[in-house]
């Protein structure tokens, strides 16, 4: 490269889509909730040999650990391609890790229950980027906050000072007619429903 040729700071379009994609939804919560789900499914079915020697796991209620597993990793993937039902997954991944500590060998030793819970709360907790306009607005504006036009309140030409606006209190009107015990009552003693 030249020096007159600045190099680019920006990532080829075709590398860049992934990130996008995964900036806007819950991803990790996703991975986390399907890493939880395998081996909740797969423990009370699988078998471990060690030299000669095989540790079978499997327990009565295998399918209910195969129906948990299954539904975690369905969770996982519906937290990649609906992030709308962003909260609906994360709890029910997070009630299905709790189910499946009884159920499924103490939650697929432990780690599918860990790994379902972490990504039952990140999937809770996540929370979509603002738009971008928001953040172009917000950096005109330098970080602070805009005077409320009705709160009367001029913008301040120190930049050391800050005009925090007045909360703006409502009038209170008068009532044309307050309804006490006896206006209740007035109308021939007789109230209607419709």
């Amino acid at each position: 490269m030249s020096a007159e040729i600045p190099a680019s700071r920006e990532v080829p379009q075709k590398e860049n889509r992934f990130k996008v994609w995964r900036q806007t939804r819950p991803f990790w919560a996703g991975l986390f909730t399907m890493i939880g789900g395998v081996p909740i499914a797969y423990l009370p079915y699988g078998d471990m040999r060690l030299g000669n020697v095989t540790l079978a796991m499997q327990t009565t209620a295998g399918a209910g650990a195969l129906i948990i597993g299954v539904l975690l990793i369905t969770l996982g993937l519906t937290m990649w391609f609906q992030p709308v039902v962003r909260v609906f997954a994360g709890v029910a991944a997070i009630v299905l890790a709790l189910v499946s500590i009884p159920v499924s060998n103490f939650g697929g030793l432990v780690i599918g229950f860990l790994c379902a819970l972490i990504g039952g709360g990140l999937s809770a907790a996540w929370a979509p980027a603002p738009p971008v306009e928001e953040i172009e607005r917000a950096a005109e504006h330098n970080g602070r906050p805009e005077a409320s036009e009705e709160a009367g309140a001029e913008p301040a030409t120190d930049p050391e000072t800050e005009v925090v606006p007045a909360a703006a209190v409502p009038e209170q009107r008068e009532a044309e007619h307050q309804a006490t015990e006896t206006t209740i009552d007035a109308n021939g003693g007789r109230n209607s429903a419709g």
